[in-house]
């Protein structure tokens, strides 16, 4: 489709965009009114409406109540470094999820028992309803919430054990790997995927996006000689990271 035949609502977003890419909109500043964009651009008034929800849907530009619609700040995406699974020694679950050992970080975490789903039991090995313990966490970096976490482990493996909860007991704040170890078991070996979708609401409000807001997704699963032992969603904000893998070539 040339330039030309696109519709009219996407030619006046494009323009406003570029606009914005080349500082004549810079951060912080109002958006044209839809009177205005109606002016300048010949367009009718839905074709402006329908520009600005471009630009909206986009995290380019935010609307606030009473004042108009404004241009967002856009963040430099920092990494989020994957180094794959990490050997006893590796003490926090922070560092499970972020390899970069210059990011200093925190975590704040809830557990507790649930009956696993369809996709947990499936990732688990297990069978539906289940008993699995599942702890939220929210990973915090210079004050700032950069990423969530949801695991999930089988209460048949680690039920009545030192290490049920991650965050108690003997080895408690320490990563998957050293809590199985405590079991006699052997972590060898992790897989990884990566996806993205629209944020939910209250995924969103925990990281300091807005509405709308693409989320990264990985879902990792650590096996233990081909045994599932947990498994894990980990969230971030899609504008603001992005995921460096660094793996070991044999």
């Amino acid at each position: 489709m040339a330039f030309g035949d696109q519709p009219a609502y996407l030619r006046v977003a494009d323009d406003l965009r570029k606009k914005i890419a080349g500082g004549e909109l810079p951060p912080h500043a109002r958006l044209p009114s839809q009177a205005r964009i109606r002016e300048e651009y010949g367009v009718s008034d839905t074709v402006a409406l329908e520009a600005r929800k471009v630009l909206m849907a986009e995290g380019l530009v935010e609307g606030r109540s009473g004042s108009g619609t404004y241009v967002r700040a856009q963040p430099v995406p920092r990494r989020v470094v994957r180094g794959g699974f990490h050997t006893a020694g590796e003490a926090t679950p922070f560092r499970q999820e972020q390899a970069d050992e210059r990011v200093i970080g925190s975590w704040d975490a809830h557990s507790e028992q649930e009956e696993a789903g369809a996709e947990t039991a499936g990732r688990l090995g297990i069978d539906v309803g289940e008993r699995v313990m599942c702890t939220r966490y929210v990973f915090q970096s210079q004050g700032e919430a950069v990423m969530l976490s949801t695991s999930w482990e089988p209460l048949a493996l680690t039920g009545r054990t030192p290490v049920m909860l991650p965050e108690e007991g003997p080895l408690a704040g320490r990563g998957v790997v050293d809590r199985m170890a405590a079991l006699d078991l052997v972590v060898d070996n992790m897989a990884e995927e990566v996806g993205a979708r629209p944020g939910r609401a209250e995924e969103v409000l925990a990281l300091g996006g807005v509405p709308g807001h693409w989320v990264l997704v990985t879902s990792r699963t650590y096996f233990a000689g081909g045994r599932p032992v947990e498994t894990a969603d980990v969230v971030v904000l899609a504008e603001r990271y992005r995921v460096a893998y660094r793996l070991p070539v044999k």
